[in-house]
């Protein structure tokens, strides 16, 4: 890629980043920022963390953010630096660019509203009208965005029921290579209601707990957020713990120590929900650009 294209996507970037910060401060959140290196991070069977000095670099900061709600804040933002170990392509790096808000007395349903809020916001502030141009694709932002359970999606695009993957453990490669590629392309689209078992740090919904409240959302079949009704019963959370590092322990993969100050904070969190998006990835669309190595400053290989 060329230098003045290269310049004119880290300008674009900063936009973007400056807007997302407009957005929230104009909304009555407040900006925070907790530490990077922590002594324990979230269990996850399928995101390894980087360690260092006996601690961990966070792959997102929820657990410190999940603890501030319990101490009696209730709407707080923060765009951090995460870092995932052995994650590189076209659309992932080991050290990324993550936006995470949470909010009081919200459900995933609001989030899901917010969420379009922010994309349009950002699309005016940079004066893009109610279209966006990604690659071969051109999203339309205007209007209602497409919202549909993840159930619907593997009857309308899977070669699979539902229920038949999850039984061969086909979810994540059918989720992979014939869903997401559907999703987002017309519209923005949100995917939610996962199955209970890929719940992770989400409730489970009370009229059919064999489904969380939780969803994704994609444009230009691109995954850019995870969002949740946040799951407050410690020991619930504490069985999800150990079960992702049992699935860990069958992978050969190293058992992460469960974060018990977070556990012992969480009786007192109240009722929120909370979102992880990734800025990289939404910088990528807004800037057409095939790869996430166009708008980073430098790619991992250049340092």
């Amino acid at each position: 890629m060329d230098q003045k294209k290269h310049y004119k996507n880290l300008a674009t970037r900063s936009l973007v980043i400056q807007a997302i910060r407009d957005f929230f401060t104009g909304n009555h959140y407040l900006e925070v920022d907790t530490p990077i290196r922590c002594p324990s991070v979230i269990p996850e069977a399928q995101i390894d963390p980087v360690t260092t000095e006996g601690h961990f670099l966070h792959a997102s900061p929820e657990l410190c953010m999940k603890r501030l709600l319990s101490t009696g804040f209730d709407k707080i933002f923060q765009i951090c630096k995460c870092f995932r170990k052995n994650e590189r392509g076209s659309h992932h790096l080991p050290e990324l660019t993550m936006l995470e808000w949470y909010a009081k007395d919200n459900t995933y349903l609001d989030l899901m509203d917010q969420c379009q809020g922010l994309i349009q916001f950002i699309a005016a502030k940079l004066t893009l009208k109610n279209q966006i141009r990604y690659q071969d694709k051109h999203i339309r932002l205007d209007g209602p965005w497409k919202k549909l359970t993840v159930e619907q999606a593997f009857d309308i695009y899977a070669d699979k029921s539902l229920n038949t993957a999850l039984e061969d453990n086909s979810f994540d490669e059918i989720m992979s290579f014939q869903i997401e590629p559907c999703l987002g392309n017309t519209t923005p689209a949100f995917l939610y209601d996962y199955p209970a078992r890929l719940a992770s740090l989400a409730k489970l919904k009370q009229d059919n707990p064999a489904f969380a409240q939780r969803f994704e959302f994609y444009m230009a079949g691109i995954e850019l957020a995870n969002g949740f009704t946040e799951l407050t019963d410690p020991a619930e959370q504490h069985l999800r713990f150990k079960k992702e590092n049992h699935i860990r322990k069958s992978q050969n993969k190293a058992v992460i120590p469960v974060p018990e100050k977070f556990l012992k904070d969480l009786h007192a969190m109240p009722d929120a929900a909370g979102i992880a998006l990734g800025v990289d990835r939404l910088v990528m669309i807004f800037c057409d650009a095939p790869s996430i190595d166009d708008i980073v400053t430098f790619t991992p290989e250049a340092l």
